[in-house]
């Protein structure tokens, strides 16, 4: 599977800005956290948010790249894609309607990456067709990466005591944290869903 026609060269401009901008951003927050005195990239990093922004930013840059050499969309920057924009979903969607405002991080980096990346990343999945349609037979593609950053996060809460978010708390008791590695692995397939069916009904939109 590949794009049928390359994407104009100022989406992939685009593409890379924004990529970039966000990279940005992510570094400038942790350099914050630097002076604060919390140095340690294995907390700052292990969030989240933060490791799917640095994916959805690196997927971007490459998309960029790609349509910038006026080369179709090989089948597997596809599906990295299309995962990456569904990890972008389950973050915005996750900290505005549960935890919006929370967060140690300041108010315009938490709206850089739970809303305006976000936004920019599935509007970019929705117009620019520059990639075939996605196989139900390969949603599972979205799953791998949270399954393994869950796991890293419980061992690390079982050691050393740090987890990202409070719910995740190995002193919550084992139904609690079944409950939302559950509803996160829903969550994500859902998404995964919607950018699937998104990249199908373009497909046939056309």
């Amino acid at each position: 599977m590949s794009s049928p026609a390359p994407t104009r060269p100022f989406v992939g401009v685009a593409r890379i800005a924004v990529g970039a901008a966000a990279v940005a951003v992510i570094l400038h927050t942790y350099a914050l956290s630097i002076v604060a005195g919390d140095p340690n990239p294995f907390d700052y990093f292990g969030y989240f948010t933060n490791q799917t922004s640095l994916l959805a930013s690196a997927v971007l840059i490459v998309a960029g790249s790609v349509a910038l050499a006026r080369r179709p969309t090989p089948a597997w920057l596809s599906y990295v894609r299309g995962a990456a924009t569904a990890y972008s979903i389950v973050v915005a969607v996750i900290y505005n309607t549960l935890v919006p405002g929370t967060g140690t991080a300041p108010p315009w980096v938490s709206a850089v990456l739970h809303v305006a990346l976000p936004a920019l990343v599935l509007l970019d999945w929705i117009v620019v067709a520059d990639r075939g349609p996605l196989s139900w037979r390969r949603l599972w593609v979205v799953l791998p990466y949270p399954i393994v950053w869950v796991v890293v996060v419980l061992v690390r809460g079982a050691t050393d005591g740090w987890v990202p978010y409070g719910f995740l708390l190995p002193e919550n008791g084992m139904p609690s944290l079944v409950l939302h590695v559950a509803g996160l692995t829903c969550a994500v397939l859902l998404a995964g869903a919607l950018v699937w069916a998104l990249s199908r009904r373009r497909r046939s939109a056309g």
